[in-house]
């Protein structure tokens, strides 16, 4: 569990807090893009054969280890 003096927390509680996420293989956002990175560590998300955690439109994507670290401080669920 880590602690809101770690690095990776940059206000992403204003967007991020009490979301429901979902456990999938990335996606684009929209054709134009071609990658995402973690909300909280920048991993990069480039490859369909990813797995992550992204919010129900695909906007946010959350790589496996920041979930683990970060599930219980912002009280996250999985649809």
């Amino acid at each position: 569990m880590s602690d809101s003096s770690d690095w990776r927390i940059m206000n992403q509680e204003k967007y991020l807090k009490h979301n429901l996420l979902y456990r999938c293989n990335y996606s684009a956002y929209s054709q134009e893009w071609e990658h995402d990175h973690c909300e909280f560590c920048f991993e990069t998300f480039s490859n369909n054969d990813q797995i992550g955690y992204c919010t129900e439109d695909k906007y946010y994507w959350i790589c496996e280890k920041c979930f683990g670290d970060f599930k219980d401080m912002f009280n996250w669920s999985v649809g």
